[in-house]
């Protein structure tokens, strides 16, 4: 009797800690190809973004207690940068799906930060959402967390917005969160997705909301993980990184 059945590394875990080796600044450079015999992968992620524009500053480590890189977008609005994965995980075949990033911010105006999962990572970075008052409107099919100074009621919150293929807008004041963007004051965000399309997001260890099956995302349709900070006026954004990290489980389906 023979007995067939898969094999192999299970988990998938992608990590990346900014304590540690200088990250290559990548300014006047093009995504996807070489300056100083360098690329841009980012240990298991890739930095995406218009890093032809002078105003992009990459990616470069900064001098901070536990180890933290500056990632710096344009200065033109919807338009930035992003550490971010290839748009491959199937909440139905790889979930759940985990997203976790520490970061800080050094200024509040003028920025548009997105941690989360989207249906579209172009190599030329684009806001997966933009937000003005009370209106958070998809550009592509997101889930995670945005803070964006477009924002007028409760704009120095962070907010938990989820936008599918079908959807065009959220109302801000639905998917606010309890906690305050403070400047220079690290945040740890955690995004959980499960295979049946529901989720949770996590602000400090502190669970702030749950969306049931189904209404999250469509389990069917693959996301990429990123990090990204893009402009909303004529002024270089940025944002400080801790660590990111991504889980999920393989697909075995043959």
């Amino acid at each position: 009797m023979s007995i067939s059945g898969q094999s192999g590394v299970g988990k998938i875990r992608l990590f990346h800690d900014f304590l540690g080796a200088e990250v290559p600044e990548a300014t006047n450079v093009a995504y996807a190809t070489t300056a100083g015999g360098c690329t841009y992968s980012i240990g298991d992620f890739r930095l995406v973004g218009d890093l032809a524009d002078a105003a992009d500053g990459g990616l470069p480590t900064i001098s901070k207690a536990s180890g933290y890189a500056r990632l710096t977008g344009t200065d033109e609005a919807g338009q930035g940068m992003a550490i971010a994965t290839e748009v491959c995980f199937s909440p139905e075949l790889n979930g759940p799906l985990v997203l976790e990033a520490r970061l800080e911010t050094q200024v509040l105006t003028a920025r548009n930060i997105f941690v989360g999962f989207a249906g579209t990572i172009a190599d030329l970075a684009v806001e997966p959402l933009t937000a003005t008052t009370t209106t958070i409107t998809k550009v592509v099919p997101a889930i995670g967390f945005l803070f964006d100074s477009q924002l007028t009621t409760s704009g120095t919150n962070w907010f938990m917005p989820y936008l599918l293929a079908g959807d065009t807008t959220q109302t801000s004041t639905d998917v606010v969160s309890s906690q305050t963007v403070v400047k220079e004051e690290s945040d740890v965000l955690r995004l959980e997705i499960d295979s049946d399309g529901g989720a949770r997001w996590y602000i400090n260890g502190k669970l702030e909301q749950t969306v049931g099956a189904g209404l999250a995302v469509t389990v069917g349709t693959l996301l990429g993980a990123e990090v990204g900070v893009y402009g909303t006026a004529a002024t270089t954004t940025d944002v400080d990184i801790d660590y990111i990290l991504v889980e999920a489980n393989r697909d075995w389906t043959r």
